[in-house]
């Protein structure tokens, strides 16, 4: 995500138009990504639960698993994405977005190879107890995105300067370092070597990719209607020109960055509800869960805050246009209420997935995002009071999640201990 922020903050000031062309690539991007990252999230659990069982065959084999299932996933991505770079003029985007922002959009595309085969071994390292080495290679990784940024977009140290395709550039090159550098890692790290001594280099097992399909699709299925939501806001932002989607551009990262704190607490209660199930203690479910829940809640409010008092201040760090600024401002005002929604519905929803339910949390999400986000954007939104109308709809999308996937937690785990 920090990735994204710099690309939105390096970008922002080249132009208002070559920020509203990322701005439709990130968000056409943002839902192949989430949709890979839910068919990768049972590799986290299934091996999170081998490992509290003691079975470190079987880690070893999810990971195996996974890594080509991660692979499968990002080619069938890069693909549909390839297809639709021929379509972007049936989006109803400015004709100035879309004149300037193939090169890069096929460059964003690409990356999502490496970034999936990154998370899955991300995901397998964290559900062993080991999330800081690939939290550090990611750290690092930022800060060469940083500078490979600097240098294509504007042309230092001898680079061409290409502008946004420069960034597009840019990103391709740090994500691609960042998954050899975790898969040198884990090829040589000696807290591993336990696992990788069981490794066992046998046949493919269908079970497991069965198992795999079986929680994914479910679990890809319910982040495809939230990021589809995301997804289908940039749209009409684009609808209502130029400015809006820039302006859409500059909030959501900022929202998006927040809401990565939630995110990193859904995963750790994801794998600690399996690795409890694996080590029998059914007791712990619900600490555990409404825990991450509390810890959630703690980090959305600081940032609500944050948004509520100095929105304006962070919109220019990302933009010197004063309307995509001021609009930026107001859209932070409506992120700084549902953060505290998306914070929860993320958590409660991560917390299901250690459960290995999935097909109900899936149910939830789609009438949340699909019933009640997507129309009420159309009408508050395109049809209504503009940009405002779209954030707000969102909102009561991420509200009604909130409420009936912590619900759902709640249920299932009395009846577990009880």
């Amino acid at each position: 995500m920090l990735i994204g922020i710099t690309d939105t903050a390096l970008i922002g000031r080249v132009g208002t138009v070559p920020l509203a062309a990322a701005a439709f690539t990130h968000s056409v991007f943002g839902v192949f990504f989430i949709v890979g990252i839910g068919l990768l999230i049972p590799v986290g659990v299934f091996s999170a639960r081998e490992f509290g069982a003691g079975d470190l065959r079987g880690c070893a084999a999810w990971l195996r698993h996974g890594r080509m299932v991660a692979l499968a996933v990002s080619a069938v991505g890069v693909a549909l994405m390839a297809l639709l770079v021929t379509q972007l003029d049936r989006f109803g985007q400015p004709p100035e977005v879309v004149a300037i922002m193939t090169p890069f959009y096929l460059l964003i595309a690409a990356s999502l190879v490496p970034t999936l085969f990154f998370q899955v071994q991300r995901q397998f390292a964290e559900s062993l107890g080991h999330p800081w080495v690939p939290m550090m290679i990611m750290l690092v990784d930022v800060a060469l995105n940083a500078l490979l940024n600097w240098m294509f977009i504007w042309g230092h140290l001898g680079a061409p300067a290409m502008g946004l395709t420069g960034s597009g550039v840019a990103t391709l090159i740090a994500r691609t370092a960042a998954v050899v550098a975790i898969a040198m890692w884990l090829r040589r790290a000696k807290a591993l070597s336990a696992v990788r001594a069981a490794a066992v280099n046998g046949k493919w097992e269908r079970e497991r990719f069965r198992a795999l399909w079986r929680m994914g699709l479910p679990a890809g299925g319910a982040m495809l209607f939230e990021a589809g939501a995301f997804g289908a806001a940039a749209l009409m932002m684009g609808w209502l020109g130029a400015t809006a989607l820039a302006a859409h551009q500059v909030a959501l990262s900022c929202a998006a960055f927040a809401f990565m704190f939630p995110l990193g607490l859904s995963t750790a209660a994801s794998m600690r509800v399996s690795n409890a199930i694996g080590e029998g203690r059914r007791e712990a479910l619900r600490a555990i869960g409404f825990g991450a829940l509390g810890m959630s809640s703690v980090f959305v409010l600081v940032f609500a805050t944050a948004f509520g008092f100095a929105g304006e201040a962070i919109a220019r760090l990302f933009s010197a246009d004063t309307a995509v600024v001021a609009l930026a401002a107001k859209l932070l005002l409506v992120a700084a209420v549902f953060q505290l929604f998306d914070g929860a519905q993320v958590v409660a929803g991560g917390a299901l997935r250690g459960l290995t339910d999935v097909k109900v949390p899936t149910a939830i999400t789609f009438v949340a995002y699909w019933m009640l986000a997507l129309p009420g954007g159309y009408f508050l939104g395109v049809r209504g009071v503009g940009p405002l109308g779209v954030w707000g709809a969102l909102a009561a999308g991420l509200a009604f999640a909130a409420v009936f996937l912590a619900w759902r937690f709640a249920r299932l785990t009395r009846v577990a201990v009880g």
